[in-house]
């Protein structure tokens, strides 16, 4: 099967939709970042390796495997929309190292992201976001879905009216109740990743757990959930040291409050691609071997010595 094939037996897999305020609107695939971003689409496919970001070594695996395509969740060329002409003229290095290697193993990069977080299709014909049902499996969270609390995280992203469609983003829980400290532990051992931040009490119980997206300005809805009861611990992708940040430290002072455990956006979600592997022959069929990469852990972690 072509390389091309493949990819659009995808593509009509998800859902095909992305969100909006007032409902959603079909992906547009000449504004999508959905795209192929190296590599020749007419190649017979000899093999799939699915990655969160297709970095060096992720390339070097699946040249190894004998696969000829990667696809990935994640920018290839470091910047948004995969840019690469101002590479070219300044002669990167790194990026003449990458596009070498792209080559000499005949790989084709392709990128999932908005088709992926558009959904999947699930057994009642509702879709949900591949993204972070594949979290929720690696977690064995999955029977602890909070759709409702998951509606209200959807609803602070600009998402009103999208569930209403069938289609739902698990971005909230409702674990039983364990340690901030021992969460962190089980977030690192089934992510397989070298650590974690905690912000606030390690020792505080928690039990409802909030995935809040990208917080890069303020985050008032979240502060809101949390003052509400309906979130005691954010699992952050990205985050600023203020806002909520500052407001957790603030509550954690009172004795009260949420707890953030600082995972990383990549370490989020590269999950959801490990989980594709999954459902990929229900979109593709059988005939082509399709396997998992692990980016890895993007952050090492240095303790400081006791005194």
């Amino acid at each position: 099967m072509k390389i091309r094939d493949i990819i659009q037996k995808i593509k009509d897999y998800h859902y095909g939709y992305v969100p909006g305020e007032t409902g959603s609107a079909k992906i547009d695939d000449r504004l999508s970042r959905d795209r192929i971003l190296y590599g020749d689409a007419e190649r017979e496919c000899t093999g799939i390796v699915t990655t969160c970001w297709a970095n060096m070594d992720v390339i070097r695996e699946a040249g190894r495997r004998g696969a000829n395509l990667i696809i990935c969740h994640e920018a290839l060329f470091w910047n948004h929309g995969d840019h690469t002409e101002w590479l070219r003229i300044q002669r990167n290095r790194t990026f003449s190292a990458k596009t070498a290697l792209l080559d000499q193993y005949g790989i084709t990069v392709w990128r999932d992201h908005d088709y992926i977080h558009s959904g999947i299709p699930l057994d009642d014909g509702s879709y949900a976001d591949g993204i972070f049902l594949g979290l929720a499996d690696a977690l064995g969270w999955t029977g602890y879905i909070d759709w409702d609390s998951s509606a209200l995280l959807e609803s602070a992203h600009g998402w009103d009216g999208f569930a209403a469609e069938g289609k739902r983003a698990p971005l909230a829980y409702v674990i039983p109740p364990m340690k901030a400290s021992d969460l962190a532990e089980h977030l690192t051992a089934c992510l397989n990743l070298n650590g974690a931040k905690i912000i606030g009490d390690p020792d505080r119980v928690v039990s409802r757990i909030s995935v809040p997206f990208h917080i890069f300005g303020d985050a008032n809805p979240m502060i809101t959930m949390a003052d509400e009861g309906k979130t005691d611990c954010f699992l952050s992708m990205e985050l600023i040291d203020y806002t909520l940040t500052e407001y957790v430290r603030d509550s954690a002072m009172t004795g009260t409050g949420p707890v953030i455990i600082g995972v990383g956006h990549f370490n989020l979600e590269e999950p959801g691609m490990r989980y594709m592997v999954n459902w990929l022959s229900k979109a593709i069929g059988d005939a082509v071997p399709c396997s998992f990469v692990q980016s890895g852990d993007n952050y090492s972690y240095i303790l400081r010595k006791a005194e």
